[in-house]
């Protein structure tokens, strides 16, 4: 399933990335609770700075993965789950494939002529 023949790959590729790393991973858990969260409150107990943590929610954000909102002089991000479910669906289809080709083999290797 190549990039030509499945734009959903291509249109599923930023949100891979943006999971593809443990802190935003992390911040993505905490996002999940469902109540919008501010910067400083996901920064508290996290291994990186601050600002490490603004960068990695813009990062979310650009995959539309989170939102943020201006709350007076404070952001808050909510988790934004529908990259989720478009990333559920396109690796539902990929199962799909896989399982047609493995059923193809199958019934290649088990057929009473070896398959020739």
């Amino acid at each position: 399933m190549s990039q030509r023949r499945n734009p959903a790959a291509r249109l599923q590729a930023p949100v891979f990335a943006a999971l593809a790393d443990p802190i935003r991973l992390q911040l993505l858990d905490r996002l999940s609770s469902g109540d919008p969260i501010s910067i400083s409150a996901l920064a508290q107990g996290s291994p990186v700075t601050r600002q490490a943590v603004t960068k990695h929610l813009r990062v979310l954000e650009d995959a539309g993965l989170a939102r943020s909102t201006r709350q007076g002089r404070c952001t808050l991000f909510t988790f934004t789950p529908g990259p989720i479910v478009g990333l559920r669906d396109f690796l539902d289809q990929v199962a799909r494939h896989w399982d047609e080709r493995l059923g193809r083999l199958k019934a290649l290797v088990e057929a009473p002529d070896g398959g020739t």
